[in-house]
């Protein structure tokens, strides 16, 4: 498959990943917001912090690492499937272990919520850890689905699993208030469930068909999928079981990192179970761009990426076309996600109070709610830099530079840990988003300095992309500055008529920035528009 072939699969998969994850953070808002109506703010706390986190550790620590190692170089294109397929299976004895060993720490050694408030504590972490490991079971399938592009079969899945999941919510929380944690782990047991019959029923049904044969797929029958040692071959991959290795360490502090906030709420008690659900509910809703546009776009090109760029090799040393390639996307997506971060933190800061008063009311809009969400506007702006840079960093590092970045890796979560609590005393939920900020900043910085020796001697410059016009700059400058003045006067204890001007306000400025990009940005548009957006075109699965 040609690096042009790979671009036009990744952009596919990214625009479809995204459509999927707008649906997903949709359906979660509208789920909170019809779920804090019935429900206590303490019960929301310990679901989506501390059961959230433990089924999080589990899945990321069990399957992180092998879904890096096996989807990068030339796996997705390796003549035998076996060793890989046996490499895969070890997620899951490793989710039994990681699921034993978090659910005696989550009931033993954690502070228990009070029986009242929040019923069911214990059977409900069992649960949610038995969710962990049911997901895995469909690991191997979803390596193989995305290593040859089958670009629709996780939407489908994924869409059917959310849509099974929410429903299960509505109807136990109207009519089975009573049952506390059981409502959310009955549901969160049929989301993985759905997910894993979905990937299996799918490969029954190709393995052996006439597309399978079309497409020169690797396995030929169900019994492929399952672990056994082929005559000649190795039990496993040891050079993806070693590149594995790298990877889980790394994985370990980048979990850190990016759970960093729940594990201080959780292990160190900074806020309270119904401080925790407020600060989570105004974290889901900061993060929804961040979450169905970025996370996206870096997980889709870090396989364009990883099968485009050979792992450990300087620029010279591989072919010029491909580079070049890499180098002109890298730039593009660095321009993409740096003008939506601009904007998102531009009119995030206008914006917050009145986004709160209209999600969750006065529960939300009054005490700190909107600076958490003028913060994270801010944060998004880091996080979208660093989702690109370091899906390029990752696919382009040898072995040995990724041992070497986890000693970054292990200084940042320190570090980290020790900003959160210090921050969280001084500025209470404002202080883990001023941590995160501090932390992203460094390992963008990290990043930069490896994509600028990397291109050094090369005619490529792709951090260019992190130069906006001055034009967009000054449309972005007087949009923050008329928008703060907007809200100022016109929001929010005024009525619905004056929100709807300060609405309209934000509209205005909005397309003038809009306009902005259109005339400064042409080769940005031109790549969305040829890269990105969906094709009116036949696709196969």
């Amino acid at each position: 498959m040609s690096s042009q072939d790979i671009l036009k699969n990744a952009s596919t998969l990214a625009s479809y990943n995204v459509l999927l994850q707008v649906m997903f953070r949709v359906l979660t808002f509208l789920l909170n917001a019809f779920t804090l109506r019935f429900v206590s703010r303490e019960l929301i706390g310990v679901v989506n912090v501390r059961l959230t986190l433990l089924y999080s550790t589990l899945v990321f620590l069990s399957r992180e690492a092998f879904r890096r190692a096996c989807l990068s170089g030339e796996s997705a294109t390796n003549q035998s499937w076996r060793p890989i397929i046996n490499l895969l299976w070890l997620t899951v004895p490793l989710g039994v272990l990681w699921a034993a060993l978090l659910a005696c720490v989550w009931l033993w050694l954690l502070e228990i919520p009070d029986a009242e408030t929040v019923p069911y504590y214990g059977p409900a972490v069992v649960f949610f850890a038995l969710a962990g490991v049911q997901e895995l079971l469909a690991e191997p399938l979803w390596v193989l689905a995305q290593a040859h592009m089958f670009v629709r079969l996780k939407v489908v899945a994924e869409s059917l699993a959310m849509i099974a999941k929410c429903s299960v919510t509505v109807v136990l929380v109207v009519f089975a208030r009573e049952w506390g944690l059981y409502i959310f782990s009955a549901a969160h047991l049929v989301y993985t469930g759905f997910l894993v019959l979905c990937y299996a029923v799918y490969f029954v049904r190709f393995l052996g068909s006439k597309e399978a044969a079309k497409k020169n797929f690797p396995l030929q029958h169900v019994r492929d999928l399952l672990p056994c040692r082929a005559d000649g071959e190795p039990l496993v991959d040891w050079t993806l079981a070693r590149l594995t290795w790298s990877f889980f360490k790394q994985s370990f502090l980048k979990q850190i990192l990016t759970e960093g906030e729940r594990y201080v709420m959780t292990f160190l008690n900074v806020l309270s179970f119904g401080d925790q659900g407020v600060y989570d509910i105004v974290n889901n809703l900061g993060s929804m761009v961040a979450r169905f546009i970025f996370l996206p776009i870096e997980e889709s090109f870090y396989i364009f990426f990883a099968k485009v760029l050979e792992r450990g090799r300087d620029v010279k040393s591989q072919k010029q076309e491909e580079v070049a390639i890499a180098a002109e996307v890298l730039e593009r997506l660095l321009k993409l996600v740096l003008v939506i971060g601009l904007i998102i933190t531009v009119f995030g800061y206008a914006y917050s109070h009145l986004a709160l008063d209209i999600y969750g009311g006065s529960l939300l809009s009054n005490g700190a709610g909107p600076s958490l969400l003028r913060c994270y506007s801010c944060y998004v702006l880091l996080l979208a830099v660093n989702g690109v840079t370091e899906c390029f960093v990752f696919a382009a590092m040898s072995q040995e530079e990724v041992d070497k970045y986890n000693l970054v890796m292990l200084a940042l979560s320190v570090s980290f840990l020790f900003l959160s609590y210090m921050l969280t005393w001084w500025a209470g939920g404002v202080g883990f988003i001023l941590a995160n900020c501090l932390n992203m900043g460094l390992r963008i910085f990290h990043s930069l300095l490896y994509i600028h020796r990397y291109f050094q001697f090369s005619q490529w410059k792709p951090l260019r992309g992190l130069l906006p016009s001055p034009l967009l700059l000054l449309a972005l400058a007087v949009s923050a500055v008329v928008t703060a003045i907007s809200e100022a006067v016109f929001c929010c204890d005024s009525g619905w008529l004056l929100r709807l001007v300060h609405i309209s306000v934000g509209a205005v400025c909005l397309l003038g920035v809009l306009g902005a990009v259109l005339l400064t940005e042409t080769q940005l548009i031109e790549f969305v528009r040829t890269q990105l957006l969906p094709r009116y075109r036949k696709k196969q699965i």
